[in-house]
């Protein structure tokens, strides 16, 4: 769809990205593409038809630039596994946990089809980046002689927790899984219970998954994180000792580009008119709105949306709350025209159905608080732009970032969830955050005391090393400038 248009290709390192097909796992290799392609590197992005249609500006960017970037849409076999008709992302399964071992194996029958366009291709493949649940792009990397990195759209905190997980196997034999439980060779004292665990995200076929995974990782170069180590690098180098093999924290890849966040969608097209939502935080006094987004897998069930709503009412916050579409939307819906709680908080709510431009919003200086999911996409989004953060994980990885970012990096604080939530399988009459709850924790987060200075002054200071990490010298610029030289030689 965009080819290799400028330059010598000739000694240019090609890198084969194969990201899974859900949101939070493609924006950052979508970044990472823009990176590689922006020092010189040629790079090939995989893809589906209507996940291509998705990123739609992002091509066009890419092509307007004329970065060595190829977007290529293999065919998704849906239909094979009797998935919805056009079922080629995570957020479109109808039963998510049901559903997800058969999405992944489809996955899988992409192999030929990829070995068979990179055999006719000018430039060889020169290395491989995949998915952490992509194993099968590890026969692909043997086929070609090239070395094959995974990429984790996790902290190096979250990712080490997994990693000692499946090498002691701590949670074997836990009969209580809201038990804190230690984990061994932590390079500090930690305790997760199972439920805050990545084990909490478990559909079924999921244990013949994460053993396909972890063989495969097992024969891998490497791994990619979308980090920096002037915040993680005590855990990026525990988990190099842990497995033998290098880390290569290059981020946050979303500052890759600076005009880039505000050109193009990296995700949906946005559901709201950017210049509109511009305007409305343009006319809020800085630091003052509270953003509030739970990602595109969370479901929310509506009960629980209209205690988060109502606390939001209460707390007199200017807001922005992005509202999810979906099969919950029309309850969602019919509650806000009977209530009339748009109307009730015109003057400093905007509520967003649909995608969000999260980027934009979370880079205005109005923005001074983000109520979160605690996703490694949005956790790292915030501390890039030095907003603090009110977390309320859902499962897997999230649990662990949230102790990341409230117990010790100390930019934000937690809203009080203690267990995880079964995704796609969600109680439809379960609250775990009450109205009055939710009211005082989004005071307390846009406190303007001694406590909520000091967060924001941290949050401020971290954002700052964010961004220097990414600048020209800095520890991420200076490894995906190493990386594409390993690469090199290796090619040769």
């Amino acid at each position: 769809m965009n080819g290799f248009t400028h330059g010598s290709q000739s000694k240019r390192p090609h890198f084969v990205l194969v990201p899974l097909m859900a949101q939070g796992h493609t924006i950052p290799m979508i970044d990472l593409a823009h990176l590689l392609a922006s020092h010189g590197a040629l790079v090939t992005f995989v893809t589906t038809p209507l996940n291509a249609r998705r990123i739609e500006s992002v091509i066009q960017h890419a092509k307007e630039l004329e970065l060595p970037i190829k977007f290529l849409p293999l065919p998704f076999n849906y239909a094979e596994a009797g998935l919805p008709e056009g079922c080629e992302n995570l957020d479109m399964l109808r039963d998510g946990l049901q559903e997800f071992a058969a999405f992944l194996e489809i996955c899988f029958s992409n192999k030929d089809p990829l070995i068979s366009y990179l055999r006719e291709q000018e430039m060889p493949p020169s290395c491989l980046i995949s998915d952490l649940t992509q194993p099968w792009t590890g026969e692909v990397a043997r086929e070609f002689g090239i070395p094959r990195l995974g990429f984790l759209g996790f902290s190096a905190f979250s990712t080490l927790c997994r990693d000692i997980t499946i090498h002691h196997k701590i949670y074997d034999n836990v009969t209580d899984e809201n038990e804190p439980v230690p984990i061994p060779g932590f390079p500090h004292p930690l305790e997760i219970s199972k439920t805050k665990s990545f084990l909490s995200f478990n559909p079924p076929g999921m244990e013949k998954i994460r053993k396909n995974i972890a063989e495969e990782n097992s024969k891998s170069e490497g791994i990619i994180v979308n980090t920096f180590l002037e915040m993680e690098s005590l855990y990026i180098h525990s988990y190099e000792k842990l497995t033998g093999k290098k880390a290569w924290a290059v981020g946050p890849m979303c500052l890759y580009n600076k005009g880039l966040k505000q050109m193009v969608s990296r995700g949906n097209k946005a559901s709201i008119d950017e210049q509109r939502c511009l305007k409305w935080l343009d006319s809020m006094e800085k630091g003052s709105v509270l953003f509030v987004n739970f990602g595109s897998l969370a479901n929310i069930v509506p009960l629980q949306v209209m205690e988060i709503g109502l606390g939001l009412e209460a707390s007199r916050k200017p807001f922005i709350w992005v509202l999810k579409a979906g099969d919950k939307m029309p309850e969602i819906e019919q509650w806000l025209i009977q209530e009339k709680f748009e109307e009730r908080v015109r003057d400093r709510g905007l509520i967003i159905k649909g995608w969000a431009p999260q980027v934009m919003i979370l880079s205005h200086k109005a923005v001074g608080g983000f109520l979160t999911h605690c996703g490694w996409n949005s956790s790292i989004e915030s501390i890039c732009n030095g907003v603090p953060l009110l977390t309320w994980p859902q499962f897997g990885d999230q649990f662990q970032n949230e102790i990341l970012v409230a117990d010790i990096l100390k930019v934000g604080i937690k809203i009080g969830v203690e267990r995880s939530v079964v995704w796609g399988s969600e109680k439809s009459d379960e609250v775990m955050v009450k109205r009055d709850h939710m009211e005082r924790k989004v005071l307390e987060l846009m406190d303007e005391g001694k406590e909520g200075m000091e967060r924001r002054v941290r949050a401020r200071e971290l954002g700052d090393k964010a961004k220097a990490a990414m600048e020209e010298g800095g520890s991420s610029y200076k490894n995906i400038e190493l990386l594409i030289k390993v690469v090199q030689e290796r090619a040769k």
